[in-house]
């Protein structure tokens, strides 16, 4: 066994994905439907701002942001999520990210003890998980706990089940909702439970609610209003949330974390000494970004437009989820059908099991993600439909 701490990092999906398709020239043009990268025109408001704040970039930026950033942060906060304003604190709840897989990734370090339960500290995560939360737990010197989300349990990791030995020793738990790659989203219930194993077993747990905005029927439980409903506060929570997703703004690199606020104090502690704080002129352009819907509701628009398309076209071969960008298909073989994809259409898929950990070393279909394999939706409309219907041709 290594001695590194990061040895058992699973590989990453892409690098393995790039790796099955070495070689293998597509028979059709390709079309990418691996990377969850949202396209689209960048909204003229958004440009505008962070030309004006250009000049900013000769400065540090605070790591607690500007007190306009600050005060658009926790005002969507409440506004979206149902939080009394007077409670949501700009200076205490929320805090800037470079996009949230910054925050998702260090969040850990400042709560990791030396050891928990007389042991290893634990975190737990579900499986497939993005990738992220593994890094962060091995990086923080902790034992990554795989918990199996599949169809079974509604694609949502059933903690409850895990032995007391294990619980005992946890730390965290990384909860995804509306979830990838799955597209599950947790109700009330599940997190009221989800908490009340926190607060027995003394964990935290790191809600990562990126995907919040993108749904297809009623907005998504949060943690955040399930927490404030149940306590009258946000205590052994932080909520990530992306521009990236949210605004279809992935080349910005803006998040923010919202929650407890003795945890968020630690953390930006932590950030202070450890962490790039986010520029002035991104902090501005967010700004913009998190003070208005409209561009989030045609945003949205185009997901619930492009999820009609592919249930036209594919039928009972797809399970609509409730929320996110992606389709989980059941194909068998995730591996054998995204080379098959690639070789016959030219279409790029992810394979399920490449997001997954296996159970039993060497048994390929202990992976939760084995037989399936993940669909981005996206590109342009017309893009997706002639993507889909070369993919219908080999389903």
């Amino acid at each position: 066994m290594s001695d590194f701490l990061m040895a058992d990092l699973p590989d990453g999906p892409f690098v393995r994905l790039a790796n099955l398709l070495n070689g293998v020239e597509p028979a059709k043009p390709s079309i990418t439907m691996a990377v969850g990268d949202p396209q689209g025109e960048v909204p003229a408001f958004i440009t505008e701002a962070l030309v004006r704040e250009t000049a900013s970039f000769g400065k540090y930026p605070a790591a607690n942001g500007t007190e306009g950033w600050r005060l658009a942060a926790s005002s969507w906060i409440s506004r979206r999520f149902g939080l009394p304003a007077s409670f949501i604190h700009p200076d205490k709840h929320v805090l800037p990210l470079n996009g949230s897989r910054e925050g998702l990734f260090l969040s850990l370090f400042p709560l990791m003890p030396k050891t928990k339960a007389g042991g290893r500290p634990a975190v737990a995560m579900p499986n497939p998980f993005y990738q992220a939360y593994a890094a962060a737990a091995l990086a923080a010197g902790a034992e990554p706990i795989y918990v199996p989300a599949t169809a079974d349990n509604g694609f949502l990791p059933d903690y409850d089940a895990l032995p007391h030995s294990v619980l005992e020793r946890l730390v965290a738990v990384y909860i995804c909702s509306p979830s990838n790659p799955e597209g599950a989203v947790a109700d009330a219930d599940y997190w009221h439970r989800l908490f009340a194993l926190a607060q027995t077993h003394d964990f935290v747990v790191l809600a990562d609610e990126c995907y919040a905005d993108i749904y297809y029927g009623d907005p998504p439980a949060s943690a955040l209003t399930a927490r404030f409903a149940a306590t009258g506060g946000l205590s052994r929570l932080l909520s990530f949330h992306s521009l990236s997703k949210r605004s279809g703004l992935p080349g910005l690199r803006s998040g923010l974390v919202a929650g407890d606020a003795a945890l968020l104090a630690r953390f930006r502690a932590f950030r202070n000494v450890a962490a790039p704080t986010v520029p002035t002129p991104v902090l501005a352009a967010s700004t913009a970004a998190w003070n208005d819907e409209a561009h989030v509701e045609a945003n949205r628009a185009r997901y619930v437009e492009r999820m009609a398309a592919a249930q036209t076209i594919l039928g009972n071969r797809m399970t609509r989820p409730n929320g996110a960008m992606f389709l989980w298909l059941d194909v068998g073989n995730g591996e054998k059908f995204a080379l098959r994809a690639w070789r016959e259409q030219g279409i790029r898929l992810l394979p399920g099991a490449y997001m997954g950990r296996e159970y039993l070393p060497g048994k390929t279909q202990s992976n939760p993600g084995f037989s399936y394999v993940r669909v981005a939706l996206v590109n342009d409309l017309s893009t997706i439909r002639a993507a889909l219907e070369r993919l219908k041709e080999i389903l």
